[in-house]
């Protein structure tokens, strides 16, 4: 069964992970502990969705889809505790880089928890739409 949808994802993961490599390693970002909750969300999903894409293999899903959208709740708490005023835990982020802390804002609202938020969501989409297609041509 063919399973077109799962290379994008893959590819949307993999684009992920290297650019919070360059936010950190290139350009000396420290990652807030929201953002290492994210990554460790995001990383396994480019092993994961490359085994998944090369085998054509279904049964990724189950393994990717509670990554995906563990990611999403955490990218979205994050992007609130940015933008929204008093949002958050004040002991979850209280050690280190503060988790409302913005080190990018490109075009007013456009910010590293918007990223992967943006990442998580497509992932998941595909990964959806992917399953749904592969079902009705089955």
């Amino acid at each position: 069964m063919r399973l077109p949808l799962l290379y994008p994802a893959w590819l949307v993961a993999l684009v992920a992970t290297l650019g919070s490599l360059y936010f950190s390693e290139v350009r000396g970002f420290v990652p807030c502990t929201l953002c290492w909750y994210q990554r460790i969300l995001m990383y396994p999903l480019v092993l994961l969705l490359g085994v998944a894409t090369y085998r054509q293999d279904e049964r990724g899903f189950a393994y990717v889809l509670p990554l995906s959208v563990a990611g999403m709740f955490v990218s979205t708490y994050h992007v609130l505790e940015q933008n929204v005023p008093g949002f958050g835990a004040p002991a979850l982020c209280a050690a280190g880089v503060p988790c409302s802390a913005k080190y990018i804002n490109w075009l007013g609202f456009i910010s590293i928890p918007v990223l992967a938020l943006t990442a998580f969501t497509i992932i998941t989409v595909l990964l959806f739409v992917s399953r749904a297609r592969a079902r009705r041509l089955a």
